[in-house]
């Protein structure tokens, strides 16, 4: 089978504790160039605060062309990295990648466009970047905007786009510009489910157009959906290849507690979580024992546990339920009612646990994942666990339970029904 993409050995060494790069302007960059002599003078202040940390070591793999591949892992296995060295935004601390074919990247909302330029000049330059004629752009300009949906704002710089309207444009962009290799990193994280279909649906279309296609997801039934095969990367390093029904069971049915209750080590917390640490999250029966298992005729009640050792104005701590395949059922936050957002609008240093109960008569019999998140709304996430801890429901007793067949669905509501003749 001929290969699109081969990569040997591939390795990369990032180092924490120092100030991110920010965008430079040329005005920086001369700053930049008369100050070098005085960066190269010894700081083992700076030295002592930095470490270092491998977020891949050692990936192998082939893609054969027109093969759709998975890639999947928790956060901080090494997904979104091996896209970038893949897509040519970062290069390896060691290793070597060969790409046969033109590369389109759909990443994390923002790569590349310039803030600056509209979106029609952001189409244009990035089918220069990949070695389009303009007539070749041009042919595919109209597609594209429509697609994107943004056609009333495609002369208006995109930093003025909102974070839908951008990875609107942007997967149009990439999809659309019909690269060889085409390289995607969670496109449904963001954007309503009409525009999650579309994406999911010309997926579909450029795997059948036989080009290749890289697709990260959370989203276990997405990945089924699209790919054959996927691999599985745990800290940095791929630990699984093979059918995407094997590997994506392998993913759900590991790491899980069994206990109800999942604690976070000190290295499982990242350093940028500050001033949030999380503690615990825990599945507690009505009679308060923490379980994993219950029964879907009870109230469940979920809790996190959590430290602040500093005060965070606009926190939100809050969770994800999912099914073991990551289909979303709803996500909740501690302040999502109004009085509470106002009596927690400032949350102080100190030790807290939030709670919430699923009423009695809401899941249907089945495992379910639980993640977590904490963040001040469009300033900062503090920390995320997207799969933290697993519980099973027990059906015994919910509605419908005398007839032997499996019930659909995810919920499972005592509804109240009436019969009338008439």
């Amino acid at each position: 089978m001929y290969t699109a993409i081969r990569a040997s050995n591939l390795s990369k060494e990032y180092t924490i504790g120092t100030a991110p790069e920010k965008y430079r302007t040329l005005r920086d960059s001369i700053a930049g160039i008369l100050k070098a002599p005085a960066r190269l003078l010894p700081s083992s202040v700076a030295r002592s605060r930095s470490n270092h940390i491998w977020a891949l070591k050692d990936v192998s793999f082939d893609v054969g062309r027109g093969q759709v591949l998975g890639v999947i892992g928790r956060n901080g296995a090494g997904k979104s990295t091996l896209l970038k060295i893949l897509s040519r935004v970062t290069e390896p601390t060691r290793g070597e990648v060969e790409l046969k074919g033109r590369v389109g990247s759909l990443l994390e909302v923002g790569t590349g466009f310039h803030p600056e330029l509209t979106g029609r000049e952001n189409i244009f330059l990035n089918g220069a970047i990949l070695g389009m004629k303009r007539a070749e752009i041009e042919k595919k300009f109209d597609e594209i905007v429509d697609f994107s949906g943004v056609a009333q704002f495609i002369d208006t710089p995109v930093k003025r786009y909102s974070s839908g309207m951008y990875l609107r444009l942007a997967f149009a962009v990439a999809a659309h510009l019909e690269p060889e290799i085409l390289v995607v990193d969670e496109v449904l994280a963001v954007g309503d489910a009409e525009f999650q279909r579309k994406c999911l649906g010309k997926m579909d279309d450029v795997a059948h157009e036989g080009r290749t296609v890289l697709f990260v997801s959370h989203n276990m039934s997405a990945i089924l959906q699209l790919t054959q095969e996927s691999i599985l990367l745990e800290k940095g390093q791929l630990v699984r290849r093979g059918p995407s029904t094997e590997v994506v069971d392998h993913y759900l049915s590991a790491g899980f507690s069994q206990s109800g209750e999942r604690r976070w080590e000190a290295d499982e917390v990242p350093a940028d979580a500050a001033p949030f640490t999380p503690v615990a999250l825990r599945v507690r029966a009505p009679n308060g024992k923490v379980v994993d298992t219950v029964r879907s005729t009870d109230p469940i009640t979920l809790e996190i546990e959590y430290t602040l050792t500093k005060p965070i104005t606009g926190l939100r701590v809050g969770i994800y339920l999912m099914t073991m395949r990551g289909e979303l059922i709803f996500t909740t936050f501690d302040t999502d009612e109004p009085a509470m957002f106002e009596q927690f609008g400032e949350r102080a240093a100190g030790h807290y646990v939030s709670r919430c109960t699923i009423p009695v008569d809401t899941l249907n019999e089945g495992r379910y994942a639980i993640g977590v998140n904490a963040s001040s709304f469009r300033v900062k996430r503090y920390f995320h666990d997207e799969r933290a801890l697993g519980f099973n429901v027990d059906p015994t007793g919910a509605p419908g339970m005398h007839w032997p067949e499996q019930r659909l669905g995810m919920v499972r509501p005592r509804l109240d029904w009436t019969i009338q003749e008439v």
